[in-house]
Formats: structure tokens, C-alpha cells, sequence
């Protein structure tokens, strides 16, 4: 299905904009593809930039879905625009791998739509219901993506 969520006009301060952010997720990321979290619901998304073709490096949290399948949430902390990653991952759906604790896992991504999205994010804020509150604070509609592992 399409990645095609709008951003909305209002919700909270778009996070990684600042200097020490950045630094911040950059170590989170190092330290997650090397050892992983003691939680085990982190992992970094590793993907290729729209407009650069870079590598970019992302952690987020993970929730499971059946077997391999993995969901991730493309909140922002309930900023108004979408993260810079959902961009990258709607361009190169198939070029996102994802890193934890020395597993390197090449994905294709998908986003849920209709009841299929309701019906994980019931699940996702159930979990952890930080995200709910996400939901609250801005207008868009928060973006829920399946990681499916590629074979091959």
C-alpha cells in the first residue's frame, strides 16, 4: 500500500533538530546495532535518503506483529510533520534494513491503512500508551509501518 500520510498544522516540537539531538540519536544508534537494549523493543532503521541516497540511521521502538513481522510508528513525538525517516522509507521501501545487537536484517516496508492500521494501533497503544498521547497533540494521522524480512 501507499506511503501516503500529509502532514498535519499543529502538534508538539518536531525532535533531532538540535546539535545535541542528533549526537544523542547517533549514540543510541551505535549502541543499539552493537548490543541491543535491555528491553528488546528497540532497534535502528537503517535507511536511504529521498534526496541524498546516503545511509541514514534512525532508533526507534518496534512492537511485534505475528512471527518476524515488526511494526514501527512514524510518530515524531506528535509533531505536525511526519519524521524525516518515513520520507526515506516511502521512497526506498525496499532498500530499509534494520540493526540490533549485531543482527543485520534486510526489510521491505509497508504502511497499514483502514482497519488493518486501527486494528495494530489499538495494540501499539495498549503497549505503550505514550503514543495515544501523540495522537492527541497533533492532526495527522500517525503513520504505523510493517517491516517484513526479505529472503534472499
Amino acid at each position: 500500500m501507499a506511503f501516503d500520510t500529509h502532514n498535519g498544522t499543529h502538534g508538539a516540537r518536531q525532535p533531532g533538530r538540535n546539535r545535541f539531538e542528533r549526537w544523542a540519536n547517533l549514540r543510541m544508534a551505535q549502541r543499539l546495532r552493537r548490543k541491543g537494549d535491555r528491553s528488546g523493543n528497540k532497534l535502528v532503521l537503517v535507511t536511504v535518503g529521498k534526496k541524498t541516497g546516503e545511509e541514514r540511521m534512525t532508533p526507534v521502538r518496534w512492537f511485534p506483529e505475528g512471527g518476524e513481522f515488526r511494526l514501527i510508528v512514524a510518530s515524531a513525538n506528535g509533531a505536525a510533520r511526519n519524521p524525516s525517516w518515513y520520507y526515506n522509507v516511502a521512497a526506498h521501501p525496499d532498500r530499509v534494513r534494520i540493526e540490533y545487537a549485531g543482527r543485520r536484517i534486510e526489510v521491505t516496508a509497508e504502511q497499514l491503512h483502514g482497519a488493518e492500521r486501527e486494528t495494530a494501533w489499538r495494540r501499539i497503544t495498549t503497549q505503550a500508551p505514550g503514543f495515544a498521547k501523540y495522537e492527541r497533540i497533533t492532526d495527522r494521522v500517525i503513520p504505523v509501518i510493517r517491516l517484513t524480512p526479505r529472503r534472499g
